[in-house]
């Protein structure tokens, strides 16, 4: 009854920022924060901290459960001036679906009732689009307590569901999903995306909604990360493969993850000793990729567990071309924030990945590598031959890339961006 006789959304923004004053917080609500350095969480918790300097920042979160799964942190702490507020719920193994489902249910509710209590009238509230159910139950306490949302979206459901091949584009599913989005979309007073391919599908989405959509893309870790000599990289060493070609690819291996492309490349280039492929990282294809290069005798494939973000910058120099995969379907639905970092490391990129899409876009603008569509093995392995034989090209792109990641992606330059953005008087 309450959702049907809301006001419309602009007369809504108006009559929040009428109640909008200087006291007024800003709410960070996301599942991961500070202990977690999976990237939503570094990146959540550098935006907030950034922000603190200039605002009065809270974050409501919940408990480690992904690389600090284990650690119990405060329910409510300050840290580096953002005051923290952790939610309760389940942490079951997130690899198994139904536990998975089990902890969004019990975090999504703990969080619910957590900002009920929490907001007020005239804050801002930033809620990140991960798990999908926290930005419904975030928007409806936000409304209910008089209080305006921002979007902030990595990935854009279900339209990922559909590239996975979880569901059909003319499913149930998908047509529920819409119809809840248009509903989450409408109340929204702003809407920030990583890539300027999803600004233009969440434009198409919110078309006849007045929403306005920002592009602010994630960055690198400049403060840790910069190009090394690669004869000195200790990992090249440790693995006994510096007299290599080394092609890494270093992240979540993951549903989108077009990891399939580059194992038949893998094994297409088994008669070719010079290259080596490393793997580093977790995620739902972890097992596939295992079996796969146990079954097929890979000898050329180095499978590693995740890496400390800490130990980014020897690992992600430990290549001579970095690769980077979406599968097909990709498109306007998310951004590898690994791109960044490899570009930090002054590394060129090969990326599987759609015409248009940001990844693609920041490839062929910045000059820092080559692009082929997802699922063509032969145009990779093509490509890779191709890049390997002209090192002065390679060199030449790798310089371009971390003189891109220092200019136009440096953590300074996002918040900047977020603060204009999220500007009570924006």
């Amino acid at each position: 009854m309450l959702l049907n006789n809301m006001t419309d959304n602009a007369s809504r923004r108006d009559e929040i920022s009428h109640a909008t004053t200087k006291n007024n917080s800003l709410w960070i609500v996301t599942e991961v924060y500070y202990p977690e350095e999976i990237s939503t969480g570094y990146y959540l918790t550098s935006i907030a901290e950034g922000l603190a300097a200039t605002r009065d920042v809270k974050v409501l979160c919940g408990q480690p459960n992904y690389a600090a799964r284990g650690t119990v942190a405060p329910k409510h702490e300050t840290r580096n001036g953002v005051e923290i507020y952790r939610s309760s719920s389940t942490t079951l193994d997130k690899n198994v679906i139904l536990y998975r489902v089990i902890n969004m249910l019990t975090l999504g509710a703990s969080m619910f009732f957590r900002s009920l209590k929490q907001f007020r009238r005239g804050d801002q509230v930033m809620v990140v689009t991960a798990p999908p159910s926290l930005p419904f139950t975030t928007a409806l306490a936000a409304i209910l307590r008089g209080a305006s949302y921002t979007l902030l979206l990595h990935d854009c459901y279900p339209e990922i569901l559909i590239a996975v091949g979880k569901t059909k584009r003319d499913s149930l599913l998908v047509k529920v999903a819409n119809f809840f989005n248009r509903w989450l979309y409408k109340y929204a007073s702003k809407m920030i995306v990583v890539g300027r391919d999803m600004k233009e599908l969440m434009t198409k989405k919110t078309h006849g909604l007045d929403i306005p959509v920002e592009v602010i893309p994630n960055w690198a870790d400049l403060e840790i990360i910069q190009p090394t000599k690669r004869a000195s990289n200790a990992l090249l060493d440790e693995l006994g493969i510096a007299d290599k070609f080394v092609l890494m690819y270093a992240g979540n291996i993951g549903h989108p993850t077009d990891v399939e492309t580059i194992i038949d490349a893998a094994e297409a280039m088994l008669d070719r000793p010079k290259y080596h492929f490393v793997f580093i990282g977790s995620g739902a294809k972890r097992k596939w990729l295992e079996d796969r290069v146990r079954d097929r005798k890979l000898v050329n494939v180095t499978l590693l567990g995740v890496r400390p973000r800490g130990e980014q910058i020897n690992f992600l120099n430990a290549c001579d071309l970095a690769l980077v995969a979406l599968v097909k379907g990709m498109w306007g639905t998310a951004m590898p924030s690994r791109t960044y970092n490899t570009m930090a490391a002054g590394k060129p990129i090969l990326a599987l990945t759609e015409a248009g899409s940001e990844l693609a876009r920041v490839i062929e603008e910045e000059r820092i590598g080559r692009c082929v569509l997802p699922g063509k093995r032969d145009d990779l392995v093509n490509a890779i031959i191709e890049m390997s034989v002209d090192a002065a090209e390679l060199n030449a792109m790798g310089t371009r890339a971390f003189a891109a990641a220092e200019a136009k992606y440096s953590l300074k330059t996002a918040v900047e961006k977020y603060g204009a953005v999220l500007s009570e008087n924006a």
